[in-house]
């Protein structure tokens, strides 16, 4: 890059400060919020992850020097070519887990079936085994029992582990009829519709020791 076209220090340090207010702003957010998914909160992150970017944009152009910040899903996504002013929305969410003890699990949903006897397992299949017996009969049962996102937040009892998930929030100039997408929910997928994305992964983690996780902390939406 030319001289010319080079950010200016002046540029450079407002910037930076720019980024310390939003990192101020966030925490406030954080501190003060209401509750999982608290709207204040994810408008703060937004602003965060704007700022920090505009600074390690300059910083690299000015000194050739980068931040150790990542701000998770950015890069992946292309650019939006929605509506201007959506009508409608979808939230498409993804968590994986692993079964770390099936055990655990299987009693979990024998446990379930015991106190009601006419629960579902959501497969679909008469004459299946039965709550306790199977992992994908338990499963069922779990998932047709609680709300996913009270499993998350009790995922231990189940025995299951957290891996990565997303949450993506997609545009829509007007609502689904109802029933249009059941049979191939995911496939509307679009990522150039998408508004805001949240990626929790232990990827973002690695190199990082405990001390420093609860900065980390500070840069997730919703956390």
């Amino acid at each position: 890059m030319s001289d010319a076209a080079q950010p200016s220090a002046a540029e450079v340090r407002a910037a930076a400060e720019a980024v310390k207010a939003a990192l101020d702003r966030h925490l406030d957010a954080v501190e003060r919020r209401s509750g999982e998914g608290d709207p204040a909160v994810y408008a703060a992150f937004n602003e965060l992850a704007a700022a920090a970017e505009v600074y390690d944009e300059l910083l690299y152009d000015a000194y050739d020097e980068v931040t150790p910040f990542e701000i998770p899903g950015d890069d992946n996504l292309p650019a939006y070519a929605g509506p201007e002013e959506p009508s409608a929305l979808s939230v498409l969410i993804r968590r994986d887990y692993a079964i770390v003890e099936p055990q655990r699990l299987l009693s979990q949903a024998q446990r379930i079936a015991e106190l009601d006897p006419d629960v579902e397992t959501g497969n679909g299949r008469p004459g299946g085994p039965a709550a306790g017996e199977s992992v994908h009969a338990a499963l069922g049962v779990l998932f047709g029992e609680f709300e996913p996102d009270e499993i998350a937040s009790r995922h231990k009892e189940f025995g299951l582990e957290e891996g990565d998930s997303t949450l993506w929030v997609t545009a829509a100039d007007e609502p689904a009829e109802p029933g249009e997408w059941l049979a191939a929910p995911f496939d509307q997928a679009d990522p150039q519709l998408v508004l805001c994305r949240f990626d929790v992964s232990s990827v973002f983690d690695e190199g990082l020791d405990e001390e420093d996780e609860d900065d980390l902390q500070v840069l997730e939406p919703g956390t």
